[in-house]
């Protein structure tokens, strides 16, 4: 699926973090959400190659990286430590200052790399998501019902993981396959590597950990900015057909948190680089270059 690219692993000295990276240009870090693999990317990346260099990894947690042991705090999977290993990998390619897109969960690690590394980051794309605190802040019923896994995934151990593992397969294709495009966006080959991950039990527990964090030590990060907004411009996309058009005004929540931002709603639904890759590398484009 990444013809021309070559795989990595590179050891960030708390976790090992696998991905592909090609092409050539400016670097252009892309990070995949839950409970996927780099490989959400297949379909974008060759485009993008063409203009930058690429650099597509799992999260720590996920796909074919490590997982660390957690911690009482969530710590090991808060977003900040999971910012810290992309930090590392692009450094070890030689990319201090680089341009972020990021889906989903991989969305809320980049807000925290740039939050965190204001120097590394030049521009960041977020895909269909808002600011983690500020959706929490705004939970309604609609919202609980829709991100029913968010309140989920939090109880403690292993209550979550252990439900899951009954079942990965079936839990996978409910969560992702429920939305407005059932389970078209994803290819088939696709389809296969993210199952194949999500089967390791280690991975489920560490994309239960993910979301613990969440809920947790990276809203008190959050909270410890105080008023601090990204300065680097944003570009915010999201599905018209998905949760964050009917629950939030996803301008607003991100104008909250970053001085720059631009965005709209693409004819879509959560998955949109495997569901709209043509608008999503139009856009990016635009965006990046």
């Amino acid at each position: 699926m990444f013809k021309n690219f070559k795989t990595f692993s590179h050891d960030t000295g708390e976790a090992r973090i696998h991905g592909v990276t090609g092409g050539s240009g400016p670097p252009l870090l892309l990070l995949h959400g839950y409970p996927q693999t780099h490989v959400m990317w297949h379909k974008v990346a060759p485009v993008l190659a063409g203009h930058f260099t690429i650099v597509a990894a799992d999260l720590r947690g996920y796909g074919r990286s490590s997982k660390p042991p957690t911690s009482a705090d969530h710590s090991p999977y808060s977003k900040r430590a999971m910012a810290a290993d992309m930090v590392s990998v692009m450094q070890s390619f030689g990319h201090r200052r680089f341009r972020v897109a990021a889906h989903d969960r991989g969305a809320r690690v980049a807000h925290r790399l740039a939050l965190d590394w204001p120097d590394r980051v030049e521009r960041l794309a977020v895909l269909d998501i808002a600011p983690t605190r500020e959706m929490y802040r705004g939970t309604t019923e609609g919202f609980a019902r829709a991100y029913w896994h968010w309140f989920f995934l939090i109880q403690p151990a292993p209550f979550p993981e252990r439900m899951i593992a009954a079942d990965p397969d079936a839990y996978w294709i409910k969560k992702c396959g429920s939305g407005s495009a059932g389970l078209s966006p994803f290819t088939p080959a696709a389809l296969d590597d993210y199952l194949a991950a999500f089967r390791d039990p280690a991975t489920i527990h560490a994309s239960c950990e993910d979301y613990r964090a969440g809920a947790g030590i990276d809203i008190a990060h959050d909270d410890a900015d105080g008023d601090r907004k990204l300065a680097c411009p944003v570009l915010a996309l999201w599905g018209r057909t998905g949760a964050i058009e009917a629950h939030f005004d996803c301008l607003d929540l991100w104008r909250r948190r970053a001085e720059h931002v631009s965005g709209e709603a693409l004819p879509g639904g959560h998955y949109l680089a495997e569901e709209c890759p043509d608008l999503v590398c139009e856009h990016f484009l635009k965006f990046f270059r």
